[in-house]
């Protein structure tokens, strides 16, 4: 296959497991980080290829001048596949001047970053009739007691721009437990200079969050698709997935499909979901517009996105599918999924035994795997490297 996949971002599991979807086809796969180390999915024997590029948060502008020169180099444009929030933000803004160059999903410059923003997310889904939970601007009026009468506590505090705000303070948000916290919470974003929103915290525990994972063709249709429930996140109840399985529910594919079609989406999206414990209604709570944690585990119970991204865009697109069963696969973070577990037990939501059950499931592992174990390694090699570096200071 003479198109080459340039991988954004991998020194993390996220980018490992796009390098390997597509090099067991034996298609090129170049790995693009902006650091020389501690990238351990550039060792994986399915990459062909490295690159050092310019750091997009200095410079975009150079960053995306060498993602055009490399391209300019090679006979047939490249496919480009972001794999970090912060790259996409970056392919957003100059969609249309990477379009000329590579192969990439989208069409509609913008798009990615409306859906990546909480606010014109939440706008988009309440125009298309999908709920999300209540919520409340701090630049509305007396917009403390509105929390007290209709969002109540506890409740969270969430960035309209969650890439900064992640990287601000490491977590997806701020849970409050009363006004006090609360305007803590504001005046904290406020001096990071980062918009936030209040919302209503949807009842039900960690495994009442799914997922909704589909490709969409040129034609902005649903050709490929599945779905997830969360057991496990980190930090617990408001982070990522460390342990989630591929689950059927066909709900949240009439939910999700049509709301991604009449947005003429393009490509792959992941749509996350909270169930109501109370009402079992589903609501939308964020949208990913790049591969996320649980690659591994589409690959695994059969949808290889990178892949189908790939063959589409170079022109011989894989038949439409669907995961209509349940497999019985979890993705398994183990580094942080212990961490979660401690998380649990403290708090009493989880029981040791309640864990010991839970972990007898076929893996789809974040790192792990027995044809290219390398990486592994690598990643040990980095977290033992951590701690020395701390035991020294």
């Amino acid at each position: 296959m003479s198109h080459k996949a340039v991988i954004l971002g991998c020194n993390y599991y996220i980018g490992l497991s796009t390098i390997r979807c597509l090099g067991q086809y034996g298609i090129h796969t170049v790995a693009v980080d902006y650091l020389d180390t501690n990238h351990y999915g550039a060792t994986s024997k399915y990459c062909s290829e490295r690159l050092i590029a310019p750091y997009y948060k200095d410079d975009p502008k150079a960053f995306v001048q060498f993602l055009k020169d490399y391209a300019g180099q090679q006979s047939v444009p490249p496919v480009l596949i972001p794999c970090h929030d912060n790259y996409v933000e970056v392919v957003d803004e100059y969609l249309d001047e990477l379009r000329e160059c590579y192969l990439i999903p989208q069409t509609d410059a913008g798009l990615y970053s409306k859906l990546m923003n909480k606010e014109t997310l939440q706008k988009l889904a309440l125009e298309h009739g999908v709920a999300v939970p209540e919520t409340i601007r701090v630049t509305e009026e007396d917009f403390l007691d509105k929390v007290d009468h209709i969002i109540k506590y506890p409740c969270v505090v969430k960035p309209v721009d969650s890439p900064a705000f992640v990287a601000k303070f490491r977590k997806k948000l701020f849970k409050v437990a009363n006004r006090e916290e609360l305007v803590a919470a504001i005046e904290q974003s406020n001096q990071a200079g980062l918009e936030v929103i209040i919302q209503r915290i949807i009842p039900g525990f960690d495994d009442h969050m799914y997922t909704y994972d589909a490709y969409l063709n040129q034609e902005s249709k649903v050709t490929h698709w599945l779905t997830c429930q969360k057991f496990r996140q980190y930090p617990i109840n408001f982070g990522a997935s460390v342990y989630t399985g591929q689950k059927y529910v066909p709900e949240l594919h009439e939910i999700g499909a049509k709301f991604l079609e009449q947005l003429q989406y393009k490509g792959f999206a992941e749509i996350e979901f909270k169930k109501d414990a109370e009402t079992g209604q589903f609501y939308l709570i964020e949208i990913n517009v790049r591969i996320t944690n649980l690659n591994s585990l589409l690959l695994k119970s059969g949808v290889n996105i990178p892949y189908i991204t790939y063959r589409e865009l170079t022109g011989s697109p894989v038949e439409p599918y669907a995961i209509l069963k349940d497999t019985n696969y979890v993705f398994w973070y183990a580094f942080e999924d212990l961490l979660a577990i401690k998380g649990y037990i403290k708090t009493k939501q989880l029981t040791l035994g309640q864990v010991v059950r839970s972990l007898f499931k076929r893996k789809a592992h974040a790192i792990w795997s027995w044809q290219d174990p390398k990486p592994f390694f690598a990643f040990v090699g980095m977290l033992l490297g951590r701690k020395f570096g701390k035991s020294r200071t």
